[in-house]
């Protein structure tokens, strides 16, 4: 079995996933795909941190804060 990879415009992504599907492959398996968006935001904190790092909380001191309801 082969197996390709696409970069697919977000706005057509959705279309593809139907065709694939609509087509009878085996198995047309949707990536969670970070956005890149996203990406650059964590990178973004991640050197604010890095620059700063007394802008970081210890973990032990708030875990004790965090509720899960």
């Amino acid at each position: 079995m082969k197996q390709v990879t696409l970069n697919i415009p977000d706005s057509k992504y959705q279309f593809f996933i139907e065709l694939v599907k609509n087509l009878g492959f085996d198995k047309a398996e949707e990536l969670d795909i970070i956005p890149e968006e996203h990406k650059a935001i964590v990178r973004e904190r991640s050197l604010k941190s890095k620059e700063n790092p007394d802008r970081l909380l210890d973990w032990d001191q708030v875990q004790d804060n965090f509720r899960f309801d």
